[in-house]
């Protein structure tokens, strides 16, 4: 009888939030990942654990603008599907940077918490989710999905194409090869390849990265193929079904804790029918059948625990932690931190979180149910509390300051494409929190897990404790169905007016959730 396989009882999401298109790692006994961060700084975000369960982000792949040249990116463009490898003692990062001069750029490290280097372009690589592999000989080679997006040839995106590669001089040694493009789903992408007993397997990602989404192998006898399809392909695929778990795809391979191989892959979950988080990391046990892979249907665990975050702005290192993010800047771009003693300062350049490249600091949401607070003193400015999608998906707590009785105008504001609604309340407080909840959607009778999509309720606070609800929001229009598909919720702080300062930050993610 075989053992059961330990890597079912992994928590999933493996790694909440908007952390799509993971690529894992398994180095010296310890695992690392690296997931797509498109037009937020810092970009690939580095996660190590040394059990598959319990992670930790250790750091980021891209820190500084010039790495990624995401200036002029526009959102949803930027720092796509990457693919982590380790070789020869140094860790390697290689991801196509769209909408920008880098292109397809392999960046390395000696340790995975940094510094990462500049990065070297790899000039014919034109397409997307590039993969890197080495055969017995040393060579390395890129694998990458044929995606074109000229003007000339839009969004063609029809081959899994290879060549090998001289990574020091940023150049391919030869002309790309087509390789095996999948069962004829539309967008093979997500290439990965693996020399498993005698055998290389090629993972593909193929039917879209919506609820088409689907995992499909191939392997051959060397890393040029001719590469076969497995029988039953695709091996993962949840369309048309309830499961708990959607659009699995996009899938690295790796061993498990117990020996086993795993799927590390993204996934959504959803709310009421609606997915509010955008694409997480999931993880799904792999057994070997006749020598192909048979992955396990991906099941939700979400982690029982609740989590709990405060960043107190009377600490100068407060912006230090890897988790904070800006749009097409770094945080420390954004924001400062001990200009006026106790506070985080922000000054509205760009503007507000409406803007092409907003005065933002955030952090993903990692929760469906979830409470995010900060408290702002706007003596000199507008600013406050947001939640993002995009610039045109955006919920937002605004206070600014009422010169009559110095007291505080707060208002909240819900923004769509074509759709602006707001709702003010003024208080007596000089410094007000402000908080944004996220809750599962109700049926009627308030039983939960209902139709819709989740509650977003915008709530102020006073400095007598005094908590006024100005807005209870369907989070449907700010989740993927209705905003943008490639990323997630980010929550944080923000100036659109002048200067604003902020004495803390609070998150708060219920266990379970």
């Amino acid at each position: 009888m075989t053992p059961p396989n330990e890597s079912t009882k992994l928590p999933n999401p493996l790694i909440p939030g908007f952390n799509p298109d993971p690529s894992c790692v398994l180095v010296d006994g310890t695992y690392y990942a690296v997931t797509s961060s498109f037009e937020y700084l810092p970009g690939l975000p580095v996660y190590r654990s040394s059990d598959l369960v319990t992670w930790e982000h250790i750091g980021n792949v891209v820190t500084r603008e010039t790495q990624a040249g995401l200036a002029e990116t526009p959102s949803g463009a930027g720092v796509w599907a990457p693919t982590l490898r380790h070789h020869d003692g140094r860790f390697h990062v290689i991801v196509t940077i769209t909408s920008s001069p880098r292109g397809c750029v392999v960046f390395t490290a000696d340790d995975p918490t940094g510094p990462w280097n500049d990065g070297v372009s790899i000039d014919g690589v034109v397409g997307i989710d590039p993969d890197l592999a080495w055969d017995e000989q040393g060579t390395a080679y890129v694998t990458y999905s044929n995606l074109r997006m000229s003007d000339t040839e839009p969004w063609v995106h029809d081959r899994i194409l290879q060549a090998r590669v001289d990574l020091a001089a940023g150049k391919l040694l030869e002309e790309p090869r087509s390789l095996w493009s999948g069962t004829g789903l539309i967008a093979p992408e997500g290439p990965h390849l693996y020399r498993r007993d005698g055998h290389w397997y090629l993972v593909i990602a193929e039917g879209g990265t919506g609820h088409g989404h689907a995992v499909s192998v191939a392997r051959g006898p060397s890393i040029e193929g001719p590469f076969e399809g497995a029988p039953g392909n695709p091996l993962l695929r949840v369309a048309g079904t309830n499961g708990s778990v959607q659009r699995t795809g996009h899938a690295d391979l790796v061993c498990g804790p117990d020996g086993r191989d795993v799927l590390v892959l993204l996934g959504t979950r959803t709310a009421g029918g609606f997915t509010p988080l955008g694409r997480e990391t999931f993880v799904t046990p792999v057994e070997w059948v006749d020598g192909w892979p048979q992955p396990a249907p991906v099941e939700l665990n979400p982690r029982p625990e609740s989590l709990d975050e405060h960043f107190d702005f009377a600490d100068a290192d407060a912006l230090a932690d890897p988790g904070w993010l800006a749009v097409g800047r770094g945080p420390t771009e954004v924001a400062t931190v001990g200009e006026r003693p106790g506070y985080l300062t922000m000054r509205a350049v760009h503007g507000g979180l409406e803007t092409f490249r907003p005065d933002f600091v955030g952090r993903r949401q990692r929760h469906l149910k979830s409470r995010v607070e900060t408290r702002i003193d706007p003596s000199d400015g507008r600013g406050g509390l947001g939640l993002r999608y995009d610039e045109r998906f955006t919920v937002a707590l605004v206070a600014e300051r009422v010169s009559r009785g110095g007291g505080t105008r707060v208002t909240a504001r819900a923004t769509l494409p074509s759709i602006d609604r707001s709702w003010s309340v003024e208080v007596g407080s000089r410094e007000v929190l402000l908080r944004i909840e996220t809750d599962f959607p109700p049926l009627p009778g308030g039983t939960p897990w209902g139709g819709g999509g989740d509650r977003i309720r915008l709530v102020v606070v006073d400095d007598a404790g005094t908590q006024t609800r100005l807005a209870e929001l369907d989070g449907r229009f700010w989740s993927v169905e209705a905003a943008v598909p490639f990323t997630g919720r980010v929550t944080g702080m923000f100036a659109e007016e002048g200067v604003v300062r902020f004495a803390d930050f609070r998150y708060h993610g219920d266990g379970g959730s």
